[in-house]
């Protein structure tokens, strides 16, 4: 390839990972918020596409993408809360529950969204960062969702919160021994109750991020397994929520490869590469779920329901 097209494929890449890695950041930082108080969520693809629904939903009947970010954040937090409710019942399984969620949150999706698969809805505007250079490639990378920063600041201040406020060790409280939580006279259901709730308010702005930005529609298939990728995503992050933004960067350019291949004329190999994240995916799942094996920075109450 020339330097021309280097720079074009580098570019895509970037794009791409700055693009597509938005949905999986609020995705895993919800998740990750989820897993430290000890619950695990694997309705979050139900979370995320009903979300995403809602989303456009409430920019098209409101005219303006803050409403559909409001929508699309209420409708993720209302189905975790569901999650969360039904999972602190006696002799219910996070993992079954959250399966079934999943269920039924693209369920409801598919059945409210059909009359939105036509219509346009407003989108969030974008960051224009690559005014600067003079490559079309550059500046077209350099488009961000608006959503972006605030995903930033959001994985900052979770950090923060998690190591330097009562709340945060709270949190870590329930999701490391549940016992000595309870013994301290805190309430470990509703601990993790807010935390889940939280926790899917946050992926909420995922599903908007995926029919307001990129791609900017809604239709059935608007998302290609990201909710189960970014349970994956949170573990190769290690419950960390700035690892979580760079894990998510790291997907994302995954998810680019294709189409940064063919931004240059490549067109072989299109959908191998498109494979990328499941790849990534699996290769984390057989490296960190070993029988016996406790991942580092693993909540102690998930590693003793392993």
């Amino acid at each position: 390839m020339s330097a021309d097209q280097w720079l074009t494929f580098l570019a895509a890449i970037l794009g791409g990972a700055l693009r597509v890695g938005v949905p999986f950041l609020f995705v895993s930082l919800g998740e990750c918020l989820t897993e430290k108080s000890g619950r695990i969520n694997l309705g979050l693809e139900g979370v995320l596409v009903l979300s995403a629904m809602a989303s456009f939903g409430g920019a098209y009947v409101g005219d303006s993408f803050v409403w559909g970010i409001l929508a699309g954040a209420i409708a993720g937090a209302l189905l975790a809360a569901l999650h969360a409710g039904l999972c602190s019942l006696p002799r219910v399984n996070d993992v079954a529950t959250g399966i079934a969620l999943m269920l039924l949150g693209t369920g409801l999706a598919f059945y409210w969204g059909k009359p939105l698969i036509q219509p346009q809805a407003p989108q969030i505007p974008a960051l224009a960062l690559g005014d600067w250079s003079e490559s079309p490639a550059v500046r077209a990378a350099l488009q961000i969702n608006s959503l972006l920063p605030l995903g930033i600041v959001l994985a900052t201040a979770m950090a923060w919160c998690l190591h330097c406020t009562r709340w945060g060790l709270m949190v870590r409280m329930a999701g490391d021994s549940s016992h000595a939580a309870r013994a301290l006279g805190y309430s470990v259901t509703q601990i993790r109750w807010v935390a889940t709730t939280l926790g899917g308010a946050i992926a909420g702005l995922g599903g908007a991020s995926l029919t307001l930005f990129y791609p900017g529609s809604w239709n059935e298939s608007i998302s290609s397994g990201q909710g189960l990728i970014a349970v994956a995503l949170v573990i190769f992050a290690r419950w960390s929520p700035w690892r979580c933004l760079m894990a998510a960067a790291l997907f994302g350019g995954a998810g680019a490869m294709g189409p940064a291949l063919q931004s240059v004329g490549i067109g072989w190999g299109y959908h191998l590469f498109n494979t990328l994240p499941y790849v990534l995916t699996l290769l984390i799942l057989v490296f960190t779920c070993r029988p016996g094996a406790i991942a580092q920075g693993s909540p102690g109450e998930l590693s003793s329901n392993a």
